[in-house]
């Protein structure tokens, strides 16, 4: 056999193998299926020990609801799954039971342990302190001699006593091993103020409205915990189609791009507007989706960030935008550029 023979043939074998070998992508496989499987988390009512956000599954399924729509049009279809904890939910992403899971807690042994990547954050949560309404207290160094009540075994335990240790600040740290006594606790006045995500705190004045109207919230912030999107780290791909997904909900808000106007903001002259709604291909070449105004059909079926965390979050537990405020107005929220 030739030399020449030898190159050709080795030649066929690696063209047929990168034809034959060459595995589809999550995006092709979600077209191939005419579904996007996404998990979300949706705690049981008492606080478990690891996932101590409030009820976000509703901004988690939304997310779900858009990343469905960039990828398989206006018309997508959602298996969502519920999970009881983030570990079920990542565990069932790292197997490959789910395409993607929403509302998890971002950390470094989470990304090594299943082999995850996470996007940007759709939710800032934070550690902060309910307090009784008829107490003096302003800020957290006013609360020496204070029974603070947090859940027994819990970050929020450790960061609370953390904080008021290293600040000399001497509460009267009250443990609760269940979230609904701790709960009966503050309503019965048997506590002075409560540590909890804010999130748990907004769900705590939900169940409670009458005996917890005139309590408030210390301007004090402990941590910050976002809540972002996890996906698989074997595909880049589908990480930047979920990145930007979440980049265009945000761009679009600040853009004044809504639900209802976004057909006639298409005519905007405004480049960055021009650019999100798909005035040329680079952005969804870049991101390998078949349509150039998949983000205006998404926005056209979900709306911007804005109109998400109002359905979402504002009106069912009645949280203000602050943290998640776009960082125009001093929040947290801000895309990469959608281009």
């Amino acid at each position: 056999m030739t030399l020449m023979t030898r190159l050709g043939i080795a030649g066929l074998l690696a063209l047929g193998c990168t034809v034959v070998c060459a595995q589809p992508t999550t995006a092709d496989r979600i077209r191939v299926s005419g579904h996007l499987s996404c998990g979300v988390v949706a705690n049981p009512e008492d606080w478990n020990k690891a996932d101590l956000h409030g009820p976000l599954t509703a901004l988690d399924s939304e997310v779900c609801k858009a990343v469905g729509v960039a990828v398989l049009g206006p018309k997508a279809k959602l298996d969502i799954r519920a999970f009881d904890s983030e570990l079920q939910a990542e565990e069932a992403l790292s197997k490959g039971a789910i395409d993607l899971a929403v509302g998890v807690s971002p950390d470094a042994t989470s990304m090594w342990h299943w082999n995850l990547a996470f996007g940007p954050p759709i939710f800032y949560d934070a550690q902060a302190i309910l307090l009784r309404g008829d107490s003096q207290a302003k800020t957290i160094n006013d609360l020496a001699g204070l029974k603070v009540c947090v859940v027994e075994g819990t970050d929020n335990e450790k960061i609370l006593l953390a904080r008021t240790v290293a600040r000399g600040i001497a509460i009267n740290a009250l443990p609760f091993q269940e979230e609904g006594e701790m709960d009966d606790g503050l309503a019965v006045r048997h506590c002075d103020a409560v540590s909890a995500y804010l999130s748990k705190l907004a769900l705590l004045q939900l169940t409670y409205p009458k005996q917890l109207a005139q309590d408030r919230l210390l301007p004090d912030l402990l941590t910050l915990s976002p809540v972002a999107p996890a996906y698989r780290r074997d595909d880049p791909q589908w990480a930047m189609i979920v990145d930007w997904t979440v980049y265009s909900l945000v761009q679009a808000e600040a853009s004044g791009v809504t639900k209802a106007n976004v057909a006639a903001q298409r005519a905007s002259e405004d480049p960055v507007v021009q650019r999100l709604l798909g005035v040329d291909w680079a952005t969804s070449r870049a991101l390998g989706l078949p349509t150039k105004d998949w983000a205006a059909q998404m926005i056209a079926v979900v709306g911007n960030y804005g109109e998400i965390y109002e359905r979402a979050v504002s009106t069912p537990l009645g949280m203000p935008r602050g943290l998640n405020g776009l960082w125009l107005n001093g929040g947290l929220m801000h895309p990469l550029p959608v281009q």
